[in-house]
């Protein structure tokens, strides 16, 4: 198979914003990026408030100039494109918002066919491709509803079917779920998820939200200060991160080892030998790994952890408390020895003290 064409590229770009009083300070909110996002990907970019994905995402669809650096739209670098240039290229990127950014004194119709109004197309048009993009994100019988009849969700849906009117190949999700609940949430991924499957538009994940990378996206970059700092897919960032910050990240859906405060809590609960187990894809068979436990006849119990699937790949640590039941001794401790000697075999062990 041939390889994926890059249809947005940033090389070494910068955003610097200038002090605001004398003697101030410049602002570098994009330090030194470089980033490859090929067709049909699911890219997701996340970083805590302030690590600038935002203002990256403002950069390529050029909604602010960088102050150094290429973007390159499909080969062509928009970074000093002049403005009345820049139209065309902003018609390919369709945008939603965490505030959805609807006009409130449009219809869901008038909403969606906006973009195509600027444009110039012919009202038959816009009425043929309004009533398309009301019927694939489900809200046909809302043509004729405004923006505050609808409930979150629909709203969201609304600027997804705007945001995809013109046709775009890419789609900028910029906090997209922010402001949903959680079954809402996974409502507007599925959307989501189509728009790519179907129409093969390549979307751009800006969240701050780990499980929205877990549930979407094929890849992920891990912003910090301006900079990327890991990137990669999501599957590798995920079960082996590689920098403090990516881990904090995987941290908030993935249970790692246990801290000094929950593992002094499971000292007082269990008085067994405790050890977590690292399971990554089908390169660890769980069954495998407890029956060697089984055939020592060493006990155990789950007390911390969890496993984690990402497209059909399985990885995540569980901490057992290890006993041989009979021998409190020496003995037991040899039987506990043996058996982990057999399991480092399959997988990675960690005494947890």
């Amino acid at each position: 198979m041939p390889a994926p064409s890059p249809v947005v590229e940033l090389r070494d770009v910068s955003k610097v914003y200038p002090a605001t009083a004398k003697g101030g300070t410049d602002v570098v909110a994009i330090d030194k990026v470089s980033l490859t996002i090929d067709a049909g990907d699911v890219y997701g970019i996340i970083g805590y408030s302030g690590a600038g994905k935002s203002t990256l995402v403002r950069l390529v669809n050029a909604l602010e100039r960088s102050t150094s650096g290429e973007i390159l739209i499909n080969g062509q670098d928009i970074a000093r494109l002049p403005e009345r240039e820049l139209r065309p290229v902003r018609l390919g990127i369709g945008m939603i918002f965490q505030q959805f950014n609807l006009l409130g004194s449009r219809t869901v119709a008038g909403n969606v066919g906006y973009p195509l109004e600027v444009a110039g197309q012919t009202k038959p048009a816009r009425r043929a491709r309004v009533a398309e993009m009301l019927d694939f994100v489900g809200l046909s019988d809302k043509a004729r509803a405004y923006p505050d009849q609808l409930s979150g969700g629909q709203k969201q849906r609304v600027g997804i079917a705007r945001a995809l009117a013109s046709q775009p190949g890419i789609l900028l999700a910029d906090e997209a779920t922010s402001a949903l609940d959680p079954e809402t949430t996974h409502e507007v991924l599925d959307l989501l998820a189509r728009v790519n499957k179907e129409f093969g538009v390549t979307i751009i994940v800006i969240t701050h939200e780990m499980d929205v990378i877990q549930t979407i996206a094929t890849k992920v970059a891990v912003m910090d200060q301006g900079r990327v700092i890991e990137r990669g897919d999501v599957f590798d960032v995920f079960s082996n991160p590689q920098q403090p910050a990516s881990a904090r990240f995987v941290s908030t859906v993935v249970k790692g080892l246990p801290s000094p405060a929950e593992l002094a809590v499971l000292r007082g609960r269990h008085t067994g030998r405790l050890v977590t187990l690292a399971f990554r894809d089908s390169s660890v068979d769980q069954a495998r790994v407890f029956g060697e436990f089984a055939a020592a006849g060493v006990t155990f119990e789950v007390v911390y952890g969890g496993i984690n699937e990402i497209q059909g790949r399985s990885f995540g640590h569980l901490t057992l408390a290890l006993a041989a039941p009979g021998a409190q001794d020496a003995t037991g401790d040899a039987a506990i020895d043996a058996a982990l000697d057999r399991v480092r075999t399959h997988t990675t062990v960690t005494e947890v003290r």
